[in-house]
């Protein structure tokens, strides 16, 4: 029988030590870790959404005839008050149909006073027709005059009469023409009042659509205003955390424009109505104190205050680790990483309030960002 080499003999021996050494390195040999020591104190509990700084009441500035504008008294970044002068449009026709319609008023009062003039000398005809009416029904009755001019004395009467019911009428014509005319001289006053376009509340002006010399048209933009009695930050927010929001609960608002400076705010309103795609609905939060500079629109965070909690076990978040869907951690049993259950509270920005299963000291486990596989419970560990 043929013996091994010696070289074949060095070369399985080789590869058996380098086996071995991989083994005990993965099996046996201490890993590096990432530790903490749990300790106690007060967490907060917060529900997070993105949105946009909006006014509560905002409002677009329009015409409300079609006039050629004349001049614009405000720029975006002014504040106004109510009632003051923001625009003027081009005002000659209206001038011309008010003093129009002034005259045409002038004219039907005229009119009116000539009706009734005519109903004065109608009413003396009919008394006149009257009393010859009788005179020659009295006559008649004695034949002392024929019956030819009794018949034209009633004749006279009915003239009369229908002469008066006549002026009665052109006196109701007039009236209403009086009425038309001033009702048409207040149209034309209010068409002319149009012209000026006044600022419907305090506010300030965020946007400016026009210059003079263009022709506006009713309800199209000229500029927009918003009232600063309060501005909010909508945001949308995850529909899961809906049970957890009231009105009322205070808030932290992180700007984008300084993501480092936290902003108080207070949840004004929930939303009635969520994203069918997205899953999320609308939370408003009063804006109690706002950057120096900011405009509408601009990116903010909400972070809604759900729940307080002093003197508990905190474990940072990075640190829980998921066994058949419960949680738990990984915890230094004399140099190696024991798993042990644990039950979760509070849930902060970055840590969680642990019920059970962690006291104050207990020193908890995870593996370096750097390395690819996840810390395994039994395995020797070497702390930094």
């Amino acid at each position: 029988m043929k013996r091994p080499s010696i070289r074949r003999l060095l070369t399985w021996f080789i590869v058996v030590a380098v086996a071995g050494s991989a083994v005990y390195k993965l099996k046996f040999a201490p890993v590096p870790v990432v530790a903490h020591t749990v300790t106690r104190g007060e967490i907060l509990a917060e529900v997070m959404g993105t949105g946009t700084l909006e006014a509560r009441v905002k409002t677009t500035v329009s015409a409300r005839i079609q006039e050629r504008l004349l001049d614009v008294l405000v720029d975006q970044g002014d504040t106004v008050k109510a009632g003051q002068l923001l625009a003027r449009l081009d005002d000659a026709e209206s001038q011309q149909q008010v003093a129009i319609a002034a005259a045409t008023l002038v004219a039907a009062k005229l009119t009116a006073e000539r009706v009734r003039a005519d109903l004065t000398r109608s009413e003396a005809v009919l008394t006149q027709a009257q009393l010859d009416h009788k005179r020659m029904t009295d006559l008649t009755s004695s034949r002392a005059v024929s019956q030819a001019d009794a018949d034209k004395a009633a004749e006279a009467l009915r003239v009369a009469e229908a002469d008066l019911t006549r002026s009665h009428a052109a006196i109701a014509e007039a009236e209403g023409q009086i009425v038309v005319a001033e009702k048409n001289l207040l149209f034309r006053k209010d068409q002319l009042a149009f012209t000026e376009i006044h600022a419907p509340y305090d506010g300030l002006i965020i946007r400016r659509d026009r210059d003079p010399g263009e022709m506006l048209v009713p309800g199209a933009s000229l500029m927009r205003i918003i009232s600063l009695g309060e501005l909010w930050v909508s945001a949308w927010v995850d529909e899961t955390a809906m049970p957890a929001l009231a009105a009322d609960q205070p808030a932290r608002i992180v700007f984008r424009s300084e993501p480092g400076h936290n902003y108080p705010g207070k949840v004004a309103r929930l939303g009635r109505e969520a994203d069918r795609e997205t899953r999320e609905f609308l939370v408003d939060v009063h804006a109690a104190e706002l950057p120096k500079t900011w405009t509408i629109g601009q990116r903010a965070e909400v972070f809604i205050e759900t729940g307080r909690q002093a003197d508990a076990v905190l474990l940072p978040s990075a640190f829980v680790v998921w066994k058949d869907g419960r949680a738990g951690v990984l915890v230094n049993a004399g140099g190696k990483a024991q798993w042990r259950e644990v039950t979760p509270g509070l849930r902060g920005k970055d840590q969680l309030a642990v019920i059970k299963g962690l006291n104050a000291g207990d020193q908890v486990l995870r593996a370096p960002d750097s390395r690819k596989s996840p810390l395994a419970e039994g395995q020797r560990i070497k702390l930094p």
